[in-house]
């Protein structure tokens, strides 16, 4: 059984906290109140390269990452995040898009589902998906969160 390790990292979304065995990164959780430091973890090298780069992206300095991941879930959500990586810095797709991309337009709900449950969003970017009417919907972290990553990208001009 593999070890789990935690810390936490501010960003200009809030706190957020960082989950890692060894293998690699298995979470990345919004914080909406400020959490207790785990100073021992922090030595954890996908921990801390994860920090980095976030830090990267946030300063605009970074548009794709290189962490491994470690992703828990259905097959169907294991290809709808698959697809979600695939989607250019910068830019955004509908749900039936991301659908008609695994092969089924009728499975748009079915996507913005999975799509919820990405247990990585930032570097997994569920926020780079869109309505089909090109409005911000759902999103675990909170719309704010999904515009502000978006002008971040430059993929969304106000």
């Amino acid at each position: 059984m593999s070890k789990d390790y935690t810390t936490y990292t501010q960003s200009p979304l809030g706190p957020l906290q960082i989950k890692a065995d060894e293998k690699g990164l298995t979470a990345v959780n919004y914080c909406d109140d400020n959490p207790i430091e785990s100073p021992d973890q922090h030595e954890q090298p996908v921990l801390t390269k994860t920090i980095d780069q976030l830090n990267e992206y946030f300063e605009g300095k970074r548009k794709t990452f290189d962490i491994p991941l470690v992703l828990k879930g259905t097959n169907f959500q294991q290809k709808v995040w698959k697809q979600l990586q695939q989607i250019p810095y910068g830019q955004t797709i509908t749900y039936s898009e991301l659908a008609s991309r695994l092969g089924d337009t009728q499975k748009a709900r079915a996507v913005a589902g999975a799509n919820g449950l990405n247990p990585i969003p930032i570097i997994i970017p569920c926020h780079r998906v869109i309505g089909a009417d090109n409005k911000l919907t759902g999103y675990s972290g909170g719309i704010e969160r999904k515009q502000f990553l978006l002008q971040l990208e430059g993929a969304l001009l106000l």
